[in-house]
């Protein structure tokens, strides 16, 4: 027989004789190698006692067949010297020799026998954890089954997810562009709001000239195409804030505050103007006294 290496933790042998296939598993593969090793070492033991064996019935055929070829020797020598104890000294030896082969031969032939029953009640343990193994193969096929059912399950799930995640990805991108285009109408209010500040200033600046009258009878030519200017550039600045209040209503529902900025400014930048156009016509009236 030989132990054949099937898998990592699995091995078998077959019976010839009896022609039966015997198999056994293992834990680990550390035990696998030593069992094949433990077979081997005990199948060349169960060879060498059958050589032994075969050995010793040769060597006890063979002074048999000596101990034949002996006698008429020994009767030859008898004749010849006429003494009876020469023959028993011929005889002797052989015979003992024989007898404690025989001997030896028996107690081989018992330990023989002992080995067997060893083995058959290891060939029976060996068939029992083979009906054990079997069971176990098939409570691992039957496992194997619900584990592919399992990984089925996971990875539609993981499908599911990936989908998910490639909406949200979808979704975080729409709202970045939505970010980008609100930085953009805060930079343009911003600027807009750097123009005011701007007008006001030059605003301001006239209102300080005004009072000073005398430079301003002796300058009205000039503050006259002042106000011109003023007014170009407040005409320039309303076209501005309708653009802006067109802006402001595309992006109503993000912007409401700045709506309520420049209704402020407005109001303030109409008051400035009327006070400008008073201030005009009091010069006009002034001049016209003069």
């Amino acid at each position: 027989m030989t132990f054949t290496k099937t898998s990592q933790k699995f091995g078998q042998w077959a019976d010839s004789r009896a022609n039966t296939v015997f198999g056994l598993g293992f834990s680990s593969e550390q035990q696998l190698t030593k069992f094949a090793e433990k077979f081997q070492e005990v199948k060349e033991a169960a060879k060498l006692a059958r050589d032994k064996s075969q050995e010793k019935i040769e060597t006890s055929s063979d002074h048999s067949q000596e101990s034949g070829c002996e006698t008429p020797s020994s009767t030859q020598a008898s004749s010849v010297n006429g003494t009876d104890d020469e023959k028993a000294s011929h005889a002797g030896p052989a015979d003992t020799h024989l007898k404690s082969e025989n001997d030896k031969l028996k107690i081989a032939l018992t330990q023989s026998a002992a080995n067997v029953k060893k083995w058959e009640i290891e060939l029976q343990t060996l068939r029992e954890s083979n009906a054990r193994l079997t069971t176990a193969l098939q409570e691992s096929a039957a496992s194997v089954e619900q584990w592919k059912r399992q990984f089925s399950i996971c990875r539609d799930e993981n499908d599911r997810l990936r989908n998910k995640i490639d909406e949200l990805e979808e979704q975080c991108s729409e709202i970045n562009r939505e970010k980008e285009k609100n930085t953009q109408l805060k930079r343009r209010i911003e600027e807009l709001e750097a123009e005011l500040r701007e007008k006001d200033t030059e605003l301001k600046d006239l209102r300080k000239q005004s009072e000073i009258i005398p430079q301003l009878m002796s300058e009205c030519d000039y503050v006259s195409e002042k106000l011109e200017a003023a007014e170009r550039d407040n005409q320039n600045l309303e076209d501005k804030v309708r653009s802006l209040k067109t802006d402001i209503e595309e992006s109503k529902y993000r912007q409401r505050h700045l709506k309520v900025e420049l209704k402020s400014f407005l109001e303030v930048l109409d008051g400035k103007i009327d006070d400008l156009h008073d201030f005009r016509r009091g010069l006009s009236k002034l001049g016209t006294d003069n």
